[in-house]
C-alpha cells in the first residue's frame, strides 16, 4: 500500500493533475510538521517498548486488579486512554496490544475482550490532544487553535466515547469478564536507567503539548533522549530500521493523492452528503474513514468544510477519529492491531469484528455529536 501510495503522490504532480504550487502547501507546509511529529513519536514509542515501560504498565494494571478480571479490564481501559491520549493511537495499537495479549495469556484469561478494547479505545480515545491523533495534528493546523482551546472542546466528546466503549465492549463480553486470576509477580526492568528515561520522556509528551508548543518539537527532545541513553547503555538497538520510512511515503503519498481528488469532484461530493450539518458531517466522515481509512477521509472532509464553521470541523474529527470501527481498513492503527493479534495467535475475522463495530459505533457517534454541541 505505501508503495502504491508513494508512487500515486508522484504522478498526481508530475501529471499537473496536482498543481505544483498546491502540491508543495499540502506536502511541505502542512505534512512535514505531522510527519516530523510521527517520526519521533515512532521511535520514542519502539525505545520505551524495549525499555519495557509498557510491560510494566500491564504488570502494575494487573497486581492493582488484585485478581478482579472486571477489575483488570477497567484498569486495562484506563491505560489505554493514556497511552493513545499522551503517545497517539499507533502507539497503543502497536504496542500496547503485544503486551495486554501476553499479560493475559499468562492469567489465563480470554484474550478477545481485551484485544478488542485496546483497538477500539485506540480509536475512539484519540479525540482530546493534537497528539492523539495525525488527524487532530491536521485539524488544529487549520483551526489555528492552542491546545488548551482544542482540549476544552474536545474533553467530553472524548470521555461520552471512551464511556460508550468501554460499556458496550463489558456488555457483550460480561460473561468473558466474570472470574478471578492470581495477580503476576513483579519483574523489574531489563535497564533501570532506559526504563526510566524511557518512562519519563512518554510522560512529558502531553504536558509539553498542553503548555503550547508544537507537537513535534515536545516529540523530537523525548525520542533524542530516548536514543541517547540506548547510545549509552545498549547502543546495539539502535538502527536506521527504528525510522518508519514506509509510513512516511505513506503519509505524504496520502496527502497529496487525496488533495487531488478533492480537487476534482471529491470536496462536491464530500458537502452533497454532509452540508453544513455537524451530525451529517461525522456520519459521512465516519463512513467515508472505514472506506478510505481516516487519514485520506479527514482531508477530504475538512476540504468541503466552510472556513469558520468550527464545531463543524470538529465533528469530523469524531467521525474520522472514533469511526473507523467496521471495516478493518478503516484506520492504519487498526491494521497494525490485527498484525500483532495474530503473532500472538488472536485472530479474529473481518466479518466478527465488522458486526461488533455496527452495534457499537451508532451509540459512539451519537455521544460524541450529542456532547460537542454542549461545548459549543
Amino acid at each position: 500500500m505505501w508503495l502504491v501510495l508513494a508512487v500515486g503522490g508522484v504522478l498526481v504532480v508530475l501529471t499537473g493533475w496536482l498543481p505544483r504550487a498546491q502540491a508543495y502547501d499540502v506536502a511541505v507546509e502542512r505534512a512535514l510538521p505531522v510527519l516530523g511529529f510521527l517520526v519521533a513519536i515512532t521511535i520514542l514509542a519502539d525505545l520505551a517498548e524495549k525499555a519495557g515501560v509498557f510491560d510494566a504498565a500491564a504488570r502494575v494494571a494487573a497486581r492493582l486488579a488484585r485478581g478482579s478480571t472486571l477489575r483488570l479490564f477497567l484498569l486495562i481501559a484506563a491505560l489505554g486512554v493514556l497511552t493513545t491520549v499522551g503517545m497517539s493511537l499507533d502507539t497503543t495499537a502497536v504496542l500496547l496490544t503485544p503486551v495486554v495479549l501476553t499479560v493475559t495469556d499468562k492469567l489465563g484469561l480470554r484474550p478477545m475482550p481485551f484485544a478488542l478494547l485496546v483497538v477500539w479505545l485506540a480509536n475512539t480515545a484519540s479525540l482530546l490532544l493534537p497528539v492523539s491523533n495525525l488527524t487532530n495534528l491536521l485539524a488544529i493546523s487549520r483551526l489555528d487553535m492552542h491546545p488548551t482551546q482544542f482540549l476544552a472542546r474536545m474533553a467530553l466528546p472524548e470521555l461520552a466515547c471512551v464511556l460508550v466503549t468501554v460499556f458496550y465492549l463489558w456488555l457483550i463480553h460480561r460473561r468473558d469478564l466474570r472470574g478471578s486470576f492470581d495477580p503476576p509477580e513483579h519483574v523489574p526492568p531489563p535497564n533501570r536507567w532506559t526504563f526510566r528515561i524511557c518512562a519519563l520522556a512518554c510522560l512529558a509528551l502531553a504536558p509539553g503539548v498542553v503548555a503550547g508548543l508544537e507537537p513535534w518539537v515536545v516529540a523530537v527532545p523525548c525520542a533524542l533522549a530516548a536514543v541517547t541513553v540506548f547510545a549509552v547503555r545498549t547502543p546495539s538497538v539502535l538502527g536506521f530500521w527504528l525510522l518508519p520510512w514506509r509510513i512516511v511515503l505513506l503519509t505524504e503519498g496520502l496527502f497529496l493523492v487525496v488533495t487531488a481528488l478533492t480537487l476534482h469532484g471529491g470536496r462536491d461530493l464530500i458537502e452533497h452528503l454532509a452540508g453544513q450539518s455537524t451530525l451529517a458531517t461525522v456520519i459521512t466522515a465516519a463512513g467515508a474513514s472505514n472506506l478510505v481509512n481516516n487519514l485520506p477521509a479527514y482531508l477530504a472532509v475538512e476540504s468541503a468544510v466552510p472556513p469558520g464553521h468550527t464545531t463543524q470541523l470538529l465533528g469530523a474529527l469524531i467521525g474520522t477519529n472514533a469511526g473507523p470501527l467496521v471495516l478493518l481498513w478503516g484506520s492504519l492503527a487498526t491494521l497494525l492491531w490485527r498484525e500483532r493479534c495474530r503473532q500472538r495467535g488472536v485472530e479474529i475475522s473481518a466479518l466478527r469484528f465488522g458486526l461488533v463495530g455496527l452495534g457499537g459505533l451508532p451509540l459512539i457517534l451519537l455521544a460524541g455529536w450529542a456532547t460537542l454541541l454542549v461545548t459549543s
